[in-house]
């Protein structure tokens, strides 16, 4: 058993095109071993910056085919297709054989045992398997027609510590690679993966990404700790920043104080996503002004620390610039800039798209009982902040500075705070406006957008979504479950349609409100999937309630998910099922018709009349239950008919001699499982999954 390892050496690959190619070229190392059949203990891949590696350990040394026989084609099949077998297998027609199947006579061929060498086909496949990697950016550089990420300058190949010997376009693999990315001068020969990590190792290079991870994360904390500040989790910078370094020195830099008087989401944004900074906190949750800098070396004499923060420096200074010359920019004034802001064509202008959510809000104010006049003038001036020269810089921040620039201009808080949060919340994870001026607003802003959108035909393909709509749909969803709320949804789909052809934008597609209805149903089942809802219960849930009841879908799906596999959903299902099976099978081979009632002067016994009692019961409390329905009451009282529909069952001949009697006993088991689908109907749900 042997290691065979590989190093793609280039100038830095971007981190964001590490992750990606590492797996897949360990992915296509693995389908050959598989097919090929080739046996390993372990297999891993790495990268650095200049570095994407890729480890097997325990590899057979050799591969033993055995012998077998390899069907053909029919023997009276054209002669084209006779060669091309003969040819595909390197053989003459001399060596095939006849045999008779069911389907006629056909040619086989008889291979017979070998044995192949690993190093062989390593040193065949491995130049097909690199030409297979597909970048989602790449370049071609000199007179070389080889398409990588950045510039390839060598490839380090050994199979049981020997240089694996091939041509991959321009470059031939041997077992040397260079030692230092600055002087390309240094190269080193390796003959296995622990020589070469080791070396590396005593150098300073963190190899493995992993390892790399985990030391940044040590270090952070370490410092954190005995600096007194907080650095808050950012799993996608620290992946980020763990890419480009391979000698990662975690650096305690400074700004100057006066820059905390601008809005601390500025300082964030500066740091994090412009220069790849962990900004600091302190105990009470406030931003300091010192930051991490994971820098690539040592900085024995200062420089990495001082060039740093003179960049950072120069950011917040032109932040601050522009923060202070629009911070005083009156936001209702300047609404009529957006005229001159184009939103989408067909759409018209932001201002066009504002009209429309001033009036669509205002309908939406009625359902939260809040002002009118407040959310349409939130609604107003929620995109100013789209012609400002700090959004232009930081469009990241579009939104988050409107609702400060509405604070600082003495707006009310409530009006400020749903400015900042009307494009929230944008994932499956991200924060969800809770007060009512924000959940009108971020309401609007997104059915005005999916409206439009569908309405125009720019609806989402299977493998596209360039406008976000998911995203927006997801988030009239989260807005609305997370807040336990429920809206005329249709309605205002509806109202948003006729806003927009008012305005004189005509719409192509003529199917957009039920299509989007549609959307947003599959995206209400994507989002329950996500949370782990069975599928059957989706289902169900979804065809007992429509649009409208979004909310409601998902909270009785939740609630009956989490209790399907404990005893009040055991409970249920028996009950409804035994009551169920019974009816699918006589109504099925009988021309019996069943009223809507049961009489209750025909029982024969008190078991039919318990049975009837809890059902009247039951039916009763879902006369009475208001919107604020408590699902999880709801299915204990459904459970509790489990004793009175079990001695039924055990007591009572349902098919019974006399036709009346039966058709009453039939009739109260379709009343029960009709009292049981106003919760949902649980035919096809079962106890286990």
């Amino acid at each position: 058993m042997s290691d065979f390892f590989i190093e793609l050496f280039s100038e830095e690959i971007p981190a964001g095109l590490q992750s990606n190619s590492r797996n897949v070229l360990l992915e296509n190392f693995q389908n050959l071993f598989e097919e090929k059949k080739i046996l390993f203990k372990k297999s891993s891949s790495f990268s650095t910056p200049n570095r994407l590696i890729i480890l097997f350990e325990g590899l057979s040394k050799e591969i033993i085919q055995k012998a077998e026989e390899i069907k053909g084609p029919n023997v009276k099949a054209p002669e084209k297709a006779i060669e091309g077998f003969l040819r595909s297998n390197q053989i003459e027609k001399k060596d095939l054989l006849k045999k008779t199947l069911e389907k006629g006579e056909f040619y086989f061929f008889k291979k017979a045992s070998s044995k192949i060498n690993t190093i062989d086909l390593l040193q065949e496949y491995t130049p097909i398997i690199l030409d297979k990697l597909q970048w989602k950016k790449s370049m071609t550089w000199g007179n070389y027609n080889l398409s990588w990420a950045r510039p390839l300058k060598s490839i380090l190949a050994v199979f049981d510590d020997k240089s694996l010997n091939f041509k991959f376009h321009h470059l031939i693999a041997s077992n040397s690679t260079f030692i230092d990315k600055e002087f390309e001068d240094k190269k080193k020969i390796f003959k296995n993966f622990k020589s070469y990590k080791d070396f590396f190792s005593q150098s300073g290079i963190i190899i493995d990404h992993v390892l790399r991870k985990e030391f940044i994360v040590k270090e952070i904390e370490k410092i954190s700790r005995k600096n007194n500040f907080i650095v808050e989790p950012n799993n996608k910078l620290l992946d980020e920043v763990t890419d480009i370094v391979e000698q990662p020195n975690i650096l305690v830099c400074k700004f100057d104080q006066k820059f905390l008087n601008i809005p601390k989401e500025i300082l964030i944004i500066t740091m994090q996503y412009h220069q790849k900074y962990f900004p600091t906190f302190d105990k009470k949750g406030k931003i300091t002004n010192e930051f991490l800098v994971v820098a690539n070396n040592n900085d024995e004499k200062g420089y990495i620390k001082m060039g740093n923060e003179r960049v950072v420096e120069a950011r917040l200074s032109d932040a601050q610039f522009f923060w202070e010359k629009n911070k005083s920019q009156n936001l209702v004034k300047q609404v009529s800039k957006l005229k001159n802001m184009n939103y989408f064509k067909g759409l018209g202008s932001y201002f066009d798209k504002i009209q429309r959510m001033r009036k669509l809000g205002g309908i939406i104010s009625d359902e939260l009982l809040i002002s009118k006049d407040q959310v349409e003038l939130s609604a107003s001036i929620c995109k100013v902040d789209l012609v400002s020269d700090i959004v232009g810089e930081f469009p990241e921040l579009q939104g988050i500075m409107g609702g400060h620039f509405a604070e600082v201009q003495g707006f009310d808080k409530e009006i400020a705070l749903a400015i900042s949060e009307h494009y929230q919340p944008v994932g499956l994870d991200s924060k969800t406006p809770k007060k009512p001026f924000s959940i009108a607003l971020a309401l609007t802003d997104k059915i005005d957008t999916l409206v439009g959108f569908f309405g125009i035909n720019q609806k989402p393909t299977s493998s596209k979504d360039p406008y976000a709509l998911r995203r927006s749909a997801l988030g009239v969803i989260k807005l609305l479950i997370d807040n336990n709320k429920e809206f005329k949804i249709k309605d205002l789909i509806s109202y948003s349609t006729s806003l927009h052809k008012d305005q004189g934008f005509i719409f192509s597609n003529d199917s957009s409100q039920k299509e989007l209805s549609d959307f947003l149903m599959d995206r209400l089942k994507y989002y329950m999937k996500e949370k782990k809802i069975r599928s059957e219960i989706i289902e169900a849930s979804i065809k007992a309630h429509g649009l409208d009841h979004m909310n409601k879908i998902y909270k009785k799906a939740s609630t009956l998910n989490g209790l399907i596999s404990k005893v009040i959903g055991e409970d249920i299902i028996t009950s409804y099922k035994r009551a169920y099976s019974i009816l699918e099978s006589e109504l099925k081979n009988t021309d019996l018709e069943l009223s809507n009632t049961t009489d209750p002067g025909i029982f024969k016994n008190d078991y039919e009349k318990n049975l009837f009692k809890k059902i009247n019961e039951i039916r009763k409390y879902f006369t009475n239950i208001g919107k604020d329905e408590n699902y999880r009451e709801t299915l204990e009282i459904l459970a509790g008919a489990k004793k009175a529909t079990s001695e039924f069952f055990d007591n009572v001949k349902v098919n019974d001699d006399d036709k009346n009697i039966k058709k009453n006993r039939l009739e109260l088991l379709q009343m029960l499982c009709r009292t049981f689908d106003n919760y949902i109907n649980f035919s096809n749900i079962d106890i286990k999954q």
